[in-house]
């Protein structure tokens, strides 16, 4: 008897079994500062328990459940077979034994997930809902714009009660639609001009209306209270003093090519961790573009794989306005990870190409 053996679900089983370690061994290892959001989380420091807000929702979310009460090495083990499965769930890419560059990207994207949930954590919580929208995008049906609605209003409904950015993210989404359905040539950098142009106008509103630019509220000035603290090694801080309207259009777009394209980060390079960070994310986001623009090839006519594009690269945006410095860039960037996921294998997970398999 031949014993058929799918070497892409072996190499994903292998990867996942090492995530695991990481997980249970990951509370052993890791430096002080990756449990400073853990710490809120378990007590709760500033009395901020809710629905309402990432940190109420999540201490909520643990004190409901009862995985505060774990060892952390059981909370790593039962968060990340949760979140192994639903990556299961969106699919095994063809192929996955190759040795790859976004192969390789996503087996180290295994490992830094494991890294975020050895503890409580907030991404925990974000890679469910993720999960959840991705799914929804991974349809590939006639009805795209009952499930296209259904996504944005998912959206918009988790950042409302979870992470506010999120409506942001629903509204780029539309705003590269639009941009997409207007005659014009290299809709790719096009739909992303339009979408930063779109960030832009949206802070300077919100700067009018409430007197300080969204970036110089959230990230600058985040960032000046911890100006000579150790975790400011990695901070994104804009060129351009972000109190006028010029310095934070300048500053949103100093953020998204810092979280996203960080060759400025290339002058850490005493610390290898950074590095590593901005080899793997400029790849990440090149292979992105790369796919993107044969994304249109295709047409708008019942794409949904623009859409899942549309959805990551406005998310894209979002982060070079609200990140701080670039290891919340990756920690959130592995809370959205199902997206990256499917954005990378869409050809491979789509009922779209499975359908023409079995034809």
């Amino acid at each position: 008897m031949r014993i058929i053996v799918n070497k892409s679900k072996l190499t994903f089983a292998f990867f996942i079994t090492l995530g695991l370690f990481v997980s249970v061994v990951g509370v052993f290892v890791l430096p002080e500062r990756f449990f400073f959001d853990t710490k809120i989380i378990l007590y709760d420091k500033y009395k901020e328990l809710g629905w309402r807000g990432s940190y109420p929702f999540t201490i909520l979310f643990y004190k409901i459940t009862g995985l505060k009460e774990l060892h952390f090495s059981l909370i790593g083990i039962i968060q990340y077979s949760i979140v192994a499965f639903l990556t299961y769930k969106i699919g095994v890419p063809k192929n996955f034994d190759k040795l790859r560059v976004k192969n390789i990207l996503t087996y180290l994207s295994f490992i830094m997930i494991a890294v975020f949930l050895c503890m409580p954590t907030k991404e925990f919580i974000n890679y469910l809902c993720i999960t959840f929208i991705a799914l929804l995008l991974k349809k590939s049906n006639d009805n795209l714009l009952k499930n296209i609605i259904f996504v944005l209003l998912s959206l918009i409904v988790f950042g409302s009660f979870f992470r506010e950015y999120y409506m942001l993210v629903a509204f780029l989404s539309v705003i590269f639609y639009l941009v997409s359905k207007v005659n014009i040539k290299k809709k790719k950098l096009a739909t992303i001009f339009y979408g930063l142009l779109t960030a832009v106008f949206v802070s300077l509103s919100y700067g009018v209306i409430k007197g300080e630019f969204i970036s110089q509220k959230t990230r600058e000035s985040y960032n000046a209270l911890r100006m000579n603290g150790e975790a400011s090694n990695s901070m994104i801080i804009s060129p351009l003093n972000t109190e006028s309207w010029y310095g934070e259009s300048f500053g949103i777009v100093y953020g998204f090519f810092s979280v996203n394209l960080p060759l400025n980060g290339l002058k850490h390079y005493l610390s290898p961790q950074i590095i590593a960070f901005v080899l793997w994310q400029s790849l990440l986001f090149i292979i992105l573009l790369i796919r993107y623009e044969k994304s249109f090839k295709k047409g708008l006519k019942n794409n949904y794989e623009l859409w899942v594009y549309y959805i990551l690269f406005s998310f894209f945006i979002v982060q070079g306005i609200f990140e701080p410095d670039l290891g919340s860039a990756i920690r959130h960037k592995m809370g959205f990870f199902p997206i990256i996921y499917l954005a990378l294998y869409y050809q491979d997970f789509s009922l779209d190409s499975k359908k023409k398999k079995v034809e």
